[in-house]
């Protein structure tokens, strides 16, 4: 996990998304044009939450969030995605 100089606010948290699977359950390796990218990540930063409502996820979690969740950002190199914590789905 990378350590990262950026402190979400309020019920945001910073995921890092897992990389696109290259290779099937079955063993069949998966073309760099067909792979999709996931839907899961690591909690690398979270904000302090909501006055009444505290944050349920912890900095490491993996989590499930929708297709469409999150804005993309470029830190040092490495893509995150900043989204609040009712977009993340499930913590796995």
């Amino acid at each position: 996990m990378s350590k990262v100089n950026i402190k979400p606010l309020a019920d945001r948290v910073l995921v890092e998304p897992l990389p696109a699977e290259t290779q099937t359950a079955s063993g069949l390796f998966i073309p760099d044009s067909a792979q999709e990218k996931q839907h899961k990540g690591t909690v690398v930063a979270i904000g302090q939450g909501k006055k009444d409502e505290p944050l349920t996820v912890k900095v490491g979690d993996t989590v499930l969030y929708g297709k469409y969740s999150g804005s993309e950002l470029k830190l040092d190199g490495t893509d995150y995605l900043m989204m609040r914590e009712e977009d993340i789905m499930a913590i796995i």
